[in-house]
């Protein structure tokens, strides 16, 4: 895995499991037989978004934390 790529990435959308999930998606439609681009390049480029609210997700990230403990 490139590093660098996943780095842009994250810095894209910090969510792990939120971008686990895009690539997931990506990797669903290119297996389809979509236009073929590499899935970690196109969210670290800007091409794949997604329009979430990650202050909503780290609350509930938070929550779940605290639970753990």
């Amino acid at each position: 895995m490139n590093l660098e790529l996943l780095e842009k990435a994250k810095a894209r959308i910090p969510s792990v499991p939120v971008l686990v999930n895009i690539l997931s998606k990506r990797v669903r439609q290119l297996n389809g037989g979509m236009h073929p681009y590499v899935a970690l390049r196109e969210v670290a480029e800007g091409k794949i978004i997604s329009e979430v609210d990650f202050d909503a997700i780290a609350r509930q990230e938070e929550k779940q934390a605290k639970r753990l403990l």
